[in-house]
């Protein structure tokens, strides 16, 4: 019975997103992003904590629909998001007006003063929650950019960034894309580095961890930045010869100690070079040594319950890939 549920919802889900492509929306791609280096410093007294962040986009990527509602007098002109789970992601119970998409086209329209804000979002979500992986500041920053092109914004006008930077610490990220370092809270650019072309596979059990609560537990017992990693993201200049680290695993792994197993069975597995989590998580990615070998991880991944996809490095960034009929 719950294959049928599955095949109907599938089918549902197919038809509304052809029904997305034939009414001429305009599309945008919003890719995932690891974190190949995350060291975090010492809180500050405004609640943050200073981090150098070395983020590094993947070919995996949401699919943005964005159009302009049509015109209504009785109701004021705001912006409206609606998220459509894409084979096996599941999708947050989140009000449009929650959604960041949605108060990223807010807020860009308080920036440049527009009264237009009402624009439809629909994203198709192959990137999934609570995973570390940048899916929602991602799909923020291609709300950002659909936005200016339905506006007739230049793309590159600095306005742009700095409303991704108000919304979240990689955000702008997604602007760029590619392999970048920033340091800050996370969302200052200090320089780009040479992407990599590796394979990926990455693993995620059901749920997540708080990421308030893995900077509590990382504020009760800070873990230390060895002095050659930190000299060694100032001085590379290709992903691929980073050492992966994260300071901030070892909180989220001791609250969820299934991500130090699957961290554990990933580095044991035929092929895989290296495997950090993502973030505070829930994904851990593994760095494999071909795309056949992260199928076979992913493969196996699948056979223990957990969600898993094979991918790899790109240049990705947010980017409209159709104008449709309404741009």
């Amino acid at each position: 019975m719950n294959d049928q549920v599955n095949i109907t919802a599938d089918a549902v889900a197919l038809q509304e997103r052809d029904e997305f492509r034939a009414q001429g929306w305009l599309k945008l791609i919003a890719p995932a992003k690891v974190n190949l280096h995350l060291a975090i410093g010492a809180r500050r007294d405004d609640g943050y904590h200073d981090a150098v962040s070395v983020m590094h986009a993947l070919n995996l990527h949401d699919v943005v629909y964005m159009r302009r509602k049509p015109a209504d007098a009785e109701e004021p002109a705001r912006p409206s998001t609606r998220l459509v789970a894409c084979g096996d992601v599941t999708v947050p119970e989140l009000a449009s007006d929650d959604n960041i998409a949605t108060k990223a086209v807010a807020k860009l329209a308080e920036r440049f003063g527009r009264e237009d804000a009402g624009i439809e979002i629909r994203i198709e979500k192959n990137i999934p929650a609570q995973g570390g992986l940048g899916g929602g500041s991602s799909d923020a920053a291609a709300a950002l950019v659909g936005a200016a092109r339905l506006w007739g914004i230049d793309p590159n006008d600095p306005a742009i960034e700095q409303t991704a930077r108000q919304l979240g610490s990689d955000v702008a990220f997604f602007l760029h894309g590619g392999c970048s370092c920033y340091e800050g809270t996370g969302d200052v650019f200090i320089r780009a580095l040479e992407p990599s072309k590796r394979s990926v596979a990455l693993v995620k059990p059901e749920g997540g961890v708080s990421t308030a609560e893995a900077y509590r537990a990382f504020d009760a017992q800070p873990q230390p930045i060895p002095d050659e990693l930190a000299d060694q993201v100032r001085a590379v200049a290709a992903a691929d010869d980073i050492t992966l680290f994260n300071n901030l695993a070892a909180a989220s792994e001791a609250l969820m100690p299934q991500l130090a197993d699957i961290r554990t069975w990933l580095l044991a597995q035929l092929g895989v070079e290296s495997a950090l989590l993502c973030g505070s998580g829930a994904t851990t990615f593994a760095v494999c040594d071909s795309f056949a070998q992260a199928c076979q991880v992913v493969a196996d991944a699948r056979k223990k319950g957990l969600w898993a996809r094979a991918t790899s490095f790109g240049s990705a960034r947010v980017l409209v890939v159709s104008t449709g009929d309404s741009a």
